[in-house]
C-alpha cells in the first residue's frame, strides 16, 4: 500500500489470536503482529486497545512488534469493559474514546484493525465509521491461504473502503430499505406533501440513531400518538429496544392521581392507596413512555420527571428507596411550551431536556393533498375493525373529496374529524356501499359540527342583538383573527379573492374596519383569546 502521509491503525488485541509463547509463536499467525510484518503496509502508529487483564499479553506482543516493525510506535490504551458482548457499553467506551482523540485527516492515514476484538466491537467500530466519528478505511487480516512457514505467520491483509456508492447492489437495498420504512412511519399512507416527507425523513434517523427525548408538537388529532407508537415499533425492530410501549394523556392526571400513575406509589402513602404501584415510568423500563400532552402535567411532576430523565431514578409516593427505570421519552404537546414557560407554567429546564429533537405535524387542513389517500386508509382501517368491507361509488368519492379539500372544511379535529365522517358514512352506507346521499348528510353533520365550534370560541365577543346573516360573518372573522400572527395576517386570509383585483392592498386597513362596525379590536380579540 503506497500512501505519502503515515498510516495511523487502531485495533484491540486480540486475547486469542494474539496469544502465543515461546519460538513457536513466530510460526503462528497472529493478527497484530503479523498486520506490522506486512511489506508494503508500514504502520506508523498502533494505537492498541487492551483490556487490564491482558497487560501481559500486552507486553509480549508490543515487544514483538518492535523486532519486526521497529519503526511501528505502540501506544497502549487501556480500555476496561465490564462486559465486552455488551453493546451498549463498548459502543459508549469507543465513542468517548474516538471523540476525545485527536484526528488530523489532513495529515495522518487511519486505519481500523477489524480482525481483532468481539463482534460487538467490530459492529461498533463499523458503526463510528459509517457515521463519521473516525476518518479512517478498514484493515482486515487474514492467514496466507498459501504453505510455508513464514506466509502462515505474516499472512494477508486487505483494505477496505466502505463508499456504499460504489456497491450499486448495496445501495439499492439500502435505499429499498429506507423506503419502507418511512412507509411504515407514514402507516403504509401515500402522501404528496414535500414538507411532510421530509419531516418523516428526518424522524426516521432521529428514531433509529438517537437515544434522546423527542418532542412532536402538533394540533390535536394530527396524528402524535400514531406517530410514538410506529416510532417505538422502529427502535423495537431496528435499535435493539426490549421493553414495552407506554402511552399516557397527562391532560388525564391531576394531583396525588398524576404523582402515583408516572412515579408510582407505596401501600398507605395516601387515602386510597391500598397496595404498592410501580408507576408508568417503571412499566417502561427498557421500553418507551409517550406523554401526550405534557404541557398539563404539574410542576411537582415536571421536577420529578426531570430526575428521571437524567438519572433514571425517581422516588415513589411515599418511598425513601429509589426506584430506576431505564426509559425512553416521546413527548406532545399542542401547545406553545415557550409561551408556557414564559407564563411560569413548564419547566424551561424540562423544556431544555426535551426538545433536543422537536418535530411539528401540520395540520390536516395543511396537507389537503394527502386527503384522499387518508380517506382510503381510513375505509380499510374502517374494514380491519368491523370486518366489514365498505365501498365508495366514484360519484361518492369525488363529491366528498371536492368538499374535504375546499377552505370550507375546518378539520378543526383534523384526522380525528376524517376518521369520525368515514366511520358514520360507512356505518350508514346501504349495501355496504357509500353513496352520495351518504356523502351530503355527513357534509351536513361537519358544517354544523364546525359552526358550533366557531360559536363556542366566539361567543366571548359577539354581540348578542345581530342578523344571524352578521353572526356567522363575524364569528368567522375573529376565530380567523385569533388564529392568525398579525392583523395583516388575517387580512390576506380574509381578502384572499377580492385582494388581488385592487390596485392598493391594505388588508390590515379593511380588516381594522370591518371590526370597528362591531366596536371590537384586534388588540381585543387577542386579549380575549
Amino acid at each position: 500500500m503506497d500512501s505519502a502521509k503515515p498510516i495511523i491503525t487502531f485495533g484491540f488485541l486480540g486475547s486469542t489470536l494474539d496469544r502465543a509463547q515461546g519460538a513457536e509463536r513466530w510460526s503462528k499467525w497472529r493478527p497484530t503482529v503479523a498486520m506490522c510484518q506486512q511489506e508494503d503496509l508500514l504502520i506508523s502508529r498502533l494505537e492498541l486497545l487492551v483490556e487490564p487483564k491482558f497487560a501481559d499479553l500486552a507486553k509480549s506482543v508490543v515487544a514483538d512488534i518492535a523486532k519486526v516493525s521497529p519503526e511501528t510506535e505502540v501506544v497502549v490504551h487501556e480500555f476496561a469493559l465490564k462486559d465486552p458482548w455488551d453493546f451498549q457499553e463498548v459502543y459508549e467506551r469507543l465513542y468517548d474514546f474516538v471523540r476525545g482523540y485527536d484526528f488530523q485527516p489532513e495529515k495522518e492515514d487511519y486505519l481500523i484493525h477489524l480482525t481483532t476484538g468481539t463482534h460487538v466491537a467490530q459492529i461498533c467500530w463499523f458503526l463510528l465509521n459509517e457515521a463519521n466519528f473516525i476518518p479512517a478505511r478498514l484493515l482486515q487480516t487474514s492467514p496466507s491461504r498459501e504453505g510455508g512457514r513464514d506466509a502462515k505467520a505474516s499472512g494477508r491483509y486487505e483494505i477496505i473502503d466502505i463508499d456504499l456508492s460504489k456497491y450499486d447492489r448495496l445501495s439499492t437495498r439500502f435505499a429499498q430499505e429506507q423506503e419502507r420504512t418511512l412507509d411504515f412511519l407514514k402507516s403504509g399512507i401515500a402522501t404528496k406533501s414535500k414538507g411532510f416527507n421530509k419531516l418523516i425523513e428526518q424522524i426516521e434517523l432521529v428514531a433509529v440513531n438517537s437515544k434522546a427525548p423527542i418532542l412532536i408538537m402538533g394540533p390535536t388529532g394530527a396524528g402524535k400518538s400514531m406517530l410514538a407508537s410506529r416510532i417505538y415499533d422502529l427502535r423495537h425492530s431496528r435499535a435493539g429496544l426490549s421493553g414495552r410501549f407506554v402511552e399516557v394523556n397527562c391532560a388525564t392526571l391531576r394531583g396525588d392521581q398524576a404523582m402515583s400513575a408516572l412515579f408510582g406509589h407505596k401501600r398507605g402513602s395516601f387515602t386510597g392507596a391500598a397496595s404498592d404501584r410501580p408507576g408508568l415510568l417503571k412499566e417502561a423500563d427498557k421500553g418507551l413512555i409517550f406523554l401526550d400532552e405534557i404541557g398539563e402535567l404539574g410542576l411537582d411532576e415536571q421536577a420529578m420527571l426531570l430526575r428521571a430523565l437524567e438519572d433514571k431514578t425517581f422516588l415513589p409516593l411515599g418511598s425513601d428507596k429509589a426506584v430506576q427505570s431505564d426509559f425512553q421519552l416521546i413527548a406532545g404537546t399542542n401547545r406553545d411550551l415557550r409561551a408556557q414557560v414564559a407564563a411560569g407554567k413548564f419547566r424551561e429546564d424540562l423544556l431544555a431536556r426535551i426538545n433536543l429533537w422537536t418535530f411539528t405535524l401540520p395540520s390536516l387542513a395543511e396537507r389537503r393533498e394527502d386527503i384522499a389517500a387518508n380517506l382510503d386508509f381510513e375505509l380499510e382501517r374502517y374494514a380491519k375493525t368491523h370486518r366489514r368491507q365498505v365501498r365508495m361509488n366514484k360519484e361518492a368519492r369525488e363529491a366528498f373529496l371536492k368538499f374535504a379539500k375546499s377552505a370550507e372544511a375546518k378539520w378543526s379535529a383534523n384526522f380525528r374529524d376524517l376518521n369520525a365522517a368515514v366511520t358514520r358514512m360507512a356505518t350508514l352506507a346501504p349495501k355496504g356501499r357509500i353513496t352520495v346521499a351518504c356523502v351530503d348528510a355527513e357534509v351536513g353533520r361537519l358544517r354544523e359540527s364546525w359552526r358550533s365550534e366557531v360559536r363556542s370560541e366566539t361567543s366571548d365577543v359577539v354581540p348578542g342583538e345581530l342578523d344571524p346573516f352578521d353572526r356567522v360573518q363575524l364569528e368567522f372573522v375573529i376565530k380567523t383573527c385569533r388564529e392568525s400572527k398579525t392583523l395583516s395576517d388575517a387580512g390576506r386570509k380574509l381578502f384572499a379573492v377580492s385582494r388581488v383585483k385592487r390596485s392598493k392592498m391594505n388588508d390590515a386597513d379593511r380588516l381594522k374596519k370591518y371590526l370597528k362596525r362591531f366596536d371590537l379590536t384586534w388588540e381585543k380579540l387577542q386579549k380575549a383569546g
